[in-house]
């Protein structure tokens, strides 16, 4: 074992999980899997928190594309107002 991987235990993954860090807790559990494939429960463990993962994934994917819609509508809208400043001189 190395230094990174001596910490590498069930109860660190499950902590990992339950403070919403399911990539490590993932990573932690597939680890552990390679030295105990035979283990129903961190099969189970893993699957619970790749699901989670995936839905956590799924909703930051539409927060960010929400966020991305807002900025280009206020971007177009600044640009307009600029052409209507300049138009304006010329009144």
């Amino acid at each position: 074992m190395n230094n990174q991987t001596d910490f590498y235990t069930k109860t660190m993954a499950n902590v990992y999980a339950e403070q919403g860090y399911f990539a490590k807790a993932s990573e932690i559990y597939r680890y552990l899997l390679k030295h105990h494939p035979e283990s129903r429960e961190l099969n189970d463990l893993l699957s619970g928190v790749e699901k989670k993962l995936n839905e956590k994934e799924r909703k930051d994917r539409e927060i960010l594309e929400k966020l991305f819609s807002k900025w280009i509508y206020l971007q177009v809208s600044y640009n307009r107002l600029q052409k209507l400043k300049k138009f304006k001189q010329y009144l």
